[in-house]
């Protein structure tokens, strides 16, 4: 992990933006975090529309943590921002968005070829981050997922023993590969819906969230569009961060 620039906030955190090999990141610590004093950490997760257009939000969840006395980190993912695009995901989008002009239902093939490849490349990616900000000697564990693409988190989450919590964001098409998945999870869960959300098939959320395997799981469903997460939302999730690292 290469450092390419350092700065200060405003609100006593230390913002680090970084590349791992061809992959651009941002680690975001409390001015606190030492080596004698080690923080638990957050991965963020975020839509793929790059990281200069997901920042404003990325920054903001990234000092809420901060004032709890975490670190959070993200990375971008396969096929955005100035990375390569994933040609076989660029083709399932432009299906898809043929698909719903038409009104037609989406099939299994345009998720699979959507979503799968986004996440067969991203998860062991992740993997690789956690590994360099795991060795830090400010970053002590445990490590929570936040975030979407819900796939992407539920298979980190199944393949991934550091992570001990998820608060995951229902918001994308999920593969019937993701569902079993699902099942093997046994992390504590807190899944944020928007009931109304226009771009998220709410049954199949529903189904995921029932698919779990973990004991502790919480469904915070709100009224309203993809963009209207009220701020009781994130103050909930806040908490359910808290009880789940500092416990750990």
């Amino acid at each position: 992990m290469h450092v390419t620039s350092e700065q200060h906030l405003d609100d006593d955190v230390v913002e680090r933006a970084f590349t791992l090999g061809e992959i651009p990141g941002f680690l975001w610590t409390p001015s606190s975090a030492a080596a004698s004093a080690p923080v638990p950490l957050i991965l963020l997760g975020h839509p793929p529309l790059g990281l200069s257009r997901m920042y404003p939000r990325l920054v903001e969840r990234a000092r809420r943590s901060a004032a709890d006395g975490f670190a959070t980190a993200t990375i971008e993912l396969p096929g955005s921002g100035d990375r390569p695009r994933l040609a076989v995901v660029d083709r399932a989008r432009a299906d898809l968005r043929r698909a719903l002009q038409a009104g037609e239902p989406v099939g299994d093939e345009i998720v699979d070829a959507l979503v799968l490849p986004l996440v067969d490349q991203a998860v062991p990616e992740w993997q690789a981050a956690l590994d360099a900000l795991l060795s830090l000697p400010e970053i002590g564990g445990p490590v929570a997922y936040s975030g979407g693409v819900i796939s992407v988190g539920v298979r980190l989450a199944a393949v991934e023993p550091r992570i001990v919590a998820a608060g995951l964001f229902a918001g994308s098409l999920v593969p019937r590969a993701v569902l079993e998945e699902a099942r093997r999870i046994t992390v504590p869960l807190h899944v944020l819906l928007q009931w109304d959300d226009e771009g998220n098939d709410r049954q199949a959320a529903l189904d995921l969230f029932d698919a779990f395997g973990s004991e502790e799981k919480t469904l915070n469903a709100n009224m309203g569009g993809h963009t209207g997460v009220p701020q009781s939302a994130g103050e909930d999730a806040a908490r359910f961060f808290a009880r789940h690292l500092r416990r750990a």
